[in-house]
């Protein structure tokens, strides 16, 4: 999954999602309604026949507005031809310094988005008690952060995040936090289903090249969980066999 924010053009953010090889697209209802800078005419900018389009609730103080905006976010995406698409990304932000999401407020709000249809997919800090409570009140996936949005700090959270994994029997994407591919491949390493990359990518040099590596990396990372690493040792284990070796 990406993030639509932050490229300097759409002609970048096309290239770069494109490159990706991503299947899902988040794009923040509140900013596309209100116009806001980056994001005139964002909604138009994407073929949406051909990305699922993923819409947020980012600028969300309160479960309340979070709800309200959830609804404006289904229609939407019908409005772009996604008739079927009852896809929301919860965020219940409050914190304006580092965006840390309200658990209390996520859980209202998923609670009643899961009794309205919606397919609830929560931003949360990595606490797998509250994952594991959003995943019993219906929610689709549990979206833990790695570190904060934006900052590119990588996965600073993984022990909590590999409980998570553990315990969920829905997916877990890991958003936010992951500002290199190797960063997005430790995720996937870890048993996460996806990622959610937005920053990492739009605010890279070459944010079309950093794509195409984000993809890469979570398909090695997702590959190499499935291959199983060895397991870790004290000591050395020669890698070549000690027998049939020549003496003096």
């Amino acid at each position: 999954m990406t993030g639509s924010g932050k490229y300097n053009d759409f002609e970048t953010m096309r290239g770069s999602i494109a490159a990706s090889g991503c299947d899902i697209v988040t794009v923040a209802v509140r900013r596309v309604q209100t116009n806001a800078p980056g994001h005139e005419g964002l909604a138009e900018a994407l073929n949406w026949s051909k990305i699922w389009m993923l819409p947020n609730t980012a600028g969300c103080k309160t479960a309340e507005e979070a709800i309200r905006v959830a609804r404006l976010g289904r229609e939407m995406a019908k409005l772009l031809g996604q008739e079927d698409n009852n896809f929301i990304k919860l965020e219940v932000i409050p914190d304006p310094t580092y965006l840390l999401p309200d658990p209390i407020g996520t859980l209202d709000a998923a609670e009643q988005l899961v009794k309205e249809g919606f397919a609830v997919l929560p931003y949360i800090n990595a606490d797998p008690m509250l994952a594991k409570r959003l995943e019993e009140v219906g929610c689709a996936t549990v979206m833990p952060l790695g570190s904060p949005i934006g900052s590119g700090q990588g996965i600073q959270t993984a022990a909590n995040i590999r409980i998570i994994i553990e315990n969920a029997k829905v997916p877990v994407v890991v958003d936010a936090g992951i500002g290199t591919p190797s960063e997005a491949a430790l995720a996937m390493e870890l048993g996460a289903d996806a990622v959610l990359i937005n920053s990492a990518i739009a605010l890279a040099r070459n944010p079309v090249a950093m794509g195409q590596a984000m993809g890469m990396a979570v398909n090695a990372g997702r590959l190499a969980y499935h291959a199983g690493r060895i397991p870790i040792q004290a000591l050395a284990s020669a890698s070549s066999p000690l027998t049939g070796t020549i003496s003096s």
